[in-house]
């Protein structure tokens, strides 16, 4: 049987899974949420390039990304850092949809699976 690694767990859930060589990332927010919805995507790709180095990969190994926003119009305003964000040819399969957040002041969260 395969070894499942969780990582940064608590009773709700875990900040990252690790199996087969896959990483598996809990969703990101900003954390200086008084930024708009540029400022807090830039932060959430930050933390994510981050995770992804923690585990052994990067971005160029992404599979899947879901995207909440708090409100869909800001999507072609983080859509033009998160293009300019991935690598030349490597986009994920995505969603992105509008989203009640659980602090109303997040207006942006990114969850993320890649591979080693």
């Amino acid at each position: 049987m395969s070894k499942i690694t969780r990582h940064d767990s608590n009773a709700v859930l875990s900040g990252a899974v690790e199996y087969h060589g896959f990483v598996f990332l809990a969703g990101m927010t900003a954390d200086d949420l008084s930024q708009d919805v540029l400022g807090q995507t830039k932060q959430v790709l930050a933390k994510i390039d981050a995770a992804l180095e923690g585990h052994g990969t990067d971005k160029t190994r992404l599979l899947q990304a879901q995207i909440w926003l708090k409100d869909i119009r800001d999507r072609d305003a983080m859509n033009k850092l998160w293009s300019a964000w991935l690598p030349e040819g490597g986009a994920p399969v995505r969603a992105c949809v509008q989203a009640n957040m659980a602090d109303p002041r997040h207006l942006v969260e990114i969850m993320i699976t890649a591979c080693r």
